[in-house]
């Protein structure tokens, strides 16, 4: 296993790279501007549009039916609620989630002038040795009321955190704690959408190494704002006909997915994808050897169904890594990102089935 963990050693350095970078969903300038670097260094086009999404184009034998393949580098963050009279700080979530997937976790605050600080995201109430509910009967919410953050400098009511530059506003990012083990798994937040982003970013070094040409024009777009719901839904070419959200596959309990597979969606909380471009993707996935599960999302929204809902014409897909502990602190193995790479390959590489 460390001899196939040392071979995607790129990828994997790539995702770790990724995720270090904060960039929660209206502050992810940092994130996209690693990609964009790294694409107009092998040569492509590239555009930064209004709202701030990338997108690569990468020419093909086919300029009248295009592919657009998405993945989003925002992630879950929270955003400074409210300086409390202790000096600590109250905080709004930003994306789907729940206070109790960050409690305990390290973070960073950082100010408008760009000035960062680090802190802990704590139950107020935290230490049993204290408080007598936390000690005896554990039914304190983890809610607004009771999270904050405790910042790691000498401030101890609103006017010292704010002599700090600290404003109602400022981004907050939380560690990602990126793990890669000796037995194939890499473990960090953030992989929800940033493992699909290193898997584009390789395969664009591939395509330039190699000199591939594709059958058809593709836009590689790199969202922002996927996880508030208005990623790659704008900015698309008229003659795309097929669009790819390559994003997490869900896991948990009546999941027939995995960590070691490719997870193909064929539902998901808006609806069925659609059922050609589904399955055109098995079907690759047959003839090129490449494990997969086929599941339904049941709480999960993609950029393909916001492009949709935004009106564009376009067959919709969603494939990805299957990705454990969504939201919280993910996990997948280099089984399934190699699997998911094999079928984005695949696809790239397939004409359009219509």
């Amino acid at each position: 296993m460390q001899e196939r963990v040392n071979k995607m050693s790129n990828i994997l350095q790539t995702i770790k790279t990724l995720t270090e970078i904060n960039s929660p969903s209206g502050n992810a300038e940092k994130a996209i501007n690693f990609v964009k670097d790294i694409a107009e260094d092998l040569g492509y086009q590239t555009e930064l549009t209004n709202k701030g999404a990338l997108i690569i184009t990468v020419d093909g034998d086919n300029q009248s039916q295009q592919r657009c393949i998405t993945a989003h580098v925002d992630t879950l963050g929270a955003m400074v609620k409210e300086i409390k009279e202790n000096g600590r700080l109250a905080i709004d979530l930003i994306g789907g989630f729940h206070f109790n997937a960050i409690e305990g976790e390290y973070c960073e605050i950082q100010t408008e002038s760009g000035d960062v600080y680090t802190g802990t995201i704590c139950l107020h109430e935290t230490s049993v040795h204290v408080y007598k509910d936390n000690k005896d009967n554990h039914e304190i919410p983890r809610d607004l009321e009771h999270m904050e953050i405790r910042i790691d400098e000498k401030t101890n009511s609103v006017q010292e955190t704010k002599d700090l530059g600290i404003e109602v506003g400022d981004f907050v990012s939380f560690d990602p704690r990126t793990q890669i083990t000796t037995s194939g798994f890499i473990k960090s937040r953030h992989l929800d959408d940033k493992a699909s982003v290193a898997m584009i970013i390789e395969l664009l070094k591939k395509i330039k190494q190699d000199n591939i040409n594709l059958p058809h024009t593709t836009q590689f777009y790199i969202s922002n704002n996927e996880e508030i719901g208005y990623g790659a839904n704008a900015s698309l070419s008229n003659n795309i006909v097929d669009f790819i959200a390559l994003d997490m596959g869900a896991l948990g309990d009546g999941q027939s997915s995995d960590e070691y597979t490719v997870s193909i969606c064929a539902k998901d909380s808006s609806g069925p994808y659609h059922k050609g471009l589904k399955s055109q993707l098995v079907q690759l996935c047959k003839l090129n050897a490449i494990p997969y599960k086929v599941d339904i999302y049941p709480y999960y929204t993609s950029d393909a169904t916001t492009a949709l809902k935004a009106g564009a014409d376009i067959r919709h897909g969603l494939f990805g890594a299957g990705i454990e502990s969504s939201h919280a602190l993910e996990r997948t193995h280099i089984e399934s990102i190699e699997a998911t790479q094999n079928l984005l390959y695949a696809y790239c590489m397939s004409q359009i089935s219509k």
